[in-house]
């Protein structure tokens, strides 16, 4: 079992979103899981362009390390999101990164995978950016364990939040290993799969990679 954990923080080692990161993926690893930590606020990793070529081969033209790293997602079982909130949302190196998944979500790239999100805000608005990051999870066809978050500037909030991270970690290699069902989230995977079952059809001769994968995995 391989967990992969994005860290899009510009603070490096003394990030507090890569301390609950890190808490989540040690959890993991005493549950025996294979655990990695990506540093995305390190990575080279460009804006998307919209320039659609990921819908026709699969592969982002742009020369960076997105691809690599999209890679070992891709590869791995379950997947951890970290954040820190900027004006209630994500930090530019996630959305970045978000971004560039575009081909992910047409192809519902999660799906069978496990995630869950942290981030740790200055005020209070953390569970927003959980929240955001686990919504994208879901709609690119994942299922989504749980969520920790912190404030900064509550004293004892990142102590608690890491112990509660350790504790998601373990969960997560759970979900992965009886591959649980959420039912609230079977709604959404639903939808979104319709949605893009249209979209690729409509596009099948312009989509060729899409067309192939929806295809090949029996969902036209």
């Amino acid at each position: 079992m391989k967990i992969i954990g994005l860290v899009a923080s510009p603070h490096g080692e003394q990030s507090s979103t890569r301390r609950l990161v890190s808490a989540i993926l040690d959890g993991a690893q005493k549950a025996g899981a294979q655990v990695e930590l990506v540093d995305l606020a390190k990575a080279r990793i460009g804006y998307c362009v919209a320039c659609g070529t990921c819908y026709k081969t699969g592969v982002c033209p742009i020369p960076d390390e997105f691809n690599g790293i999209y890679a070992r997602v891709k590869a791995a079982d379950g997947v951890v999101w970290g954040s820190p909130d900027y004006f209630q949302t994500v930090s530019a190196q996630m959305k970045a990164y978000i971004d560039r998944q575009a081909d992910g979500i047409h192809c519902q790239m999660m799906d069978g995978k496990y995630g869950c999100a942290v981030s740790v805000a200055g005020g209070p608005s953390f569970q927003e950016v959980v929240d955001y990051l686990n919504g994208v999870f879901v709609a690119m066809g994942g299922s989504v364990v749980g969520g920790v978050g912190a404030s900064a500037s509550n004293p004892g909030s990142m102590d608690t939040a890491e112990i509660k991270a350790r504790d998601l970690g373990r969960e997560l290699v759970k979900s992965i290993a009886e591959r649980r069902v959420y039912p609230d989230q079977e709604p959404v995977h639903c939808a979104m799969r319709e949605r893009f079952r249209h979209l690729v059809n409509l596009n099948k001769d312009v989509w060729a990679h899409e067309f192939k994968f929806w295809k090949d995995k029996g969902w036209l």
